[in-house]
């Protein structure tokens, strides 16, 4: 009887561990993905890139700390934002 009682342990429980690796695979694992390519991006600004904001303002870098970025939005204006609000690089081949 004791081979009967595992058996249903066994598949009373494995739903659950199903559901942790589907949790995994289609949540966690792609989270984590996209945190380091933002983390990556963050840590590779320099001066003179051309950025998008998270507000959606084309700029390019002026100055650059590790908390903040000093962004030319036009012809002698400069306006200072957190790191953090730089969604991107503009790419060069759609800005026609």
């Amino acid at each position: 009887m004791q081979g009967g009682d595992s058996m249903a342990m066994l598949n009373s429980v494995l739903p659950f561990f199903l559901m942790g690796g589907i949790f995994y695979f289609m949540l966690w694992r792609p989270q984590k993905k996209e945190q380091q390519k933002r983390r990556d991006l963050l840590n590779s600004l320099k001066v003179g890139d051309d950025i998008i904001t998270i507000g959606g303002i084309y700029g390019k870098i002026t100055a650059i700390s590790e908390k903040r970025v000093k962004v030319q939005v036009a012809e002698g204006v400069e306006i200072e934002m957190a790191r953090n609000a730089v969604s991107g690089h503009q790419d060069p081949a759609k800005n026609a």
